[in-house]
């Protein structure tokens, strides 16, 4: 691990200048923003390059780098898996004094890992293979359209929808998506984990396990866009590199209302995982030994330096002292349940995965089907939909991330995927 805090280049410097102004020390409406005279500081955990050749994303660092010159920013941190996002970088995690920034918790509001284990005999997963399959078929549903008629219930629906107007009108398609997957890189899979240590009343040992990666869904993307385009629009004094940056004050109008609905899309992407698993287990008759979940796009209000503050984690999974969490690897590399270290460098917070090395629009050009095929049969793997854009060679060395973070998280357990059910290509 290693700490950075840059000094005021010339162009930063100058930048900053034009973007200020002498009387204007926080986030006037309508007026230009004066930053901070120098950044705040971050930790930046690196993957070690002689294990990840094509190393850390040069556009996250900058774009973390650039966040850290807000006036309200205390502190922030880069994880080994970070990549190139909007305002903050994925795997950026920042905390900031009584202000939320709707793209620094990110586009899928609370999307989130939730893993089952299950009381099935490992030795049955290859037997019961195509049970196991139909159930992901039948059971769940992906994709920008996915939905189901009629709408499955959850007490999350009957939740106040009509604080705001946005959401009065998206309960509908939020219902219709309730129990439901979206396209990319979000999935449901069975597949074996390996529990390392005892975790609670499960013993060390190997288990059949459910594991399923989604978000908030549409309703959850409507809100990001709302939220971040009003943000902008309140203040237009921030310079061009930040605006993706524009926030609210916590007790401001604007600000309540975001945080009620960020936190109304972490209870319904809850709600949407509870179906997942509800369903695929009931379908196939089984029972749950433990379950460990976890979202990472989301914002929180902790204590950072004695103080409190708004920490961001977008991409970024929570890692205080003992507190448990899922990190994924790709359709065909392992996951990890890890327990967090509470280390204050990385603001509590790890990776939330293996990151992309590539983007979506480079790996349909770098990948083929025919290699994929062949290293999907390598590692015992049957894929149901997945396009090229999520091939496994698009993601970084999962164990280079872990290797990466060792300071920030323990390893309880290793799941390797068998089953995965992604979208259709």
């Amino acid at each position: 691990m290693t700490a950075s805090s840059r000094k005021k280049s010339s162009r930063v410097k100058a930048q900053r200048r034009a973007s200020s102004c002498p009387d204007a020390a926080g986030p006037a409406r309508g007026r230009e923003i004066a930053l901070r005279e120098t950044p705040a500081p971050y930790a930046h955990f690196r993957c070690a390059e002689s294990a990840e050749p094509h190393g850390d994303d040069a556009g996250a660092v900058d774009q973390m780098e650039n966040a850290l010159w807000l006036p309200m920013a205390i502190a922030g941190a880069l994880m080994p898996d970070a990549h190139t996002g909007y305002g903050l970088p994925i795997g950026g995690v920042l905390a900031v004094d009584n202000a939320v920034i709707p793209y620094a918790v990110g586009m899928d509001i609370a999307c989130r890992m939730r893993l089952s284990v299950l009381d099935f005999p490992l030795a049955r997963m290859r037997e019961k293979r195509e049970s196991l399959l139909a159930a992901l078929e039948t059971q769940t549903r992906f994709g920008v359209g996915g939905s189901f008629r009629p709408p499955l219930e959850h007490p999350v629906l009957a939740e106040d929808w009509g604080f705001c107007r946005l959401l009065k009108e998206q309960r509908h398609k939020a219902a219709e998506q309730l129990g439901t997957s979206g396209s990319g890189n979000h999935f449901v899979e069975f597949g074996e984990l390996h529990v390392l240590d005892t975790w609670g009343d499960l013993p060390a040992g190997r288990y059949s396990a459910l594991l399923s990666h989604s978000g908030s869904r549409g309703v959850g993307g409507a809100v990001a866009q709302h939220y971040s385009r009003l943000a902008r629009t309140l203040l237009p004094g921030l310079p061009n590199r930040l605006r993706h940056l524009a926030w609210f004050e916590l007790g401001s109008a604007e600000g309540r209302e975001y945080w009620a609905a960020m936190e109304l899309m972490g209870r319904y992407s809850e709600a949407n995982h509870q179906l997942i698993h509800r369903r695929i287990v009931g379908a196939l008759g089984l029972e749950v030994l433990a379950t460990v979940e976890n979202h990472h796009n989301f914002a929180w209000v902790e204590t950072v330096a004695g103080r409190p503050a708004v920490v961001h984690r977008k991409g970024a999974t929570p890692a205080h002292l003992g507190r448990l969490g899922v990190i994924p690897g790709s359709m065909t590399a392992p996951g990890f349940v890890v327990r967090g270290k509470g280390n204050p460098a990385s603001l509590c917070s790890a990776a939330h995965g293996a990151g992309r090395r590539m983007s979506r629009t480079e790996a349909r050009k770098r990948a083929n089907w025919h290699q994929m095929t062949r290293e999907l049969e390598a590692h015992g793997v049957t894929l149901m939909g997945g396009g090229l854009d999520e091939a496994p060679c698009a993601y970084k060395d999962i164990h280079a991330v872990m290797a990466a973070q060792a300071e920030l998280v323990d390893v309880v357990g290793r799941f390797s995927p068998m089953l995965v059910k992604m979208d259709t290509f």
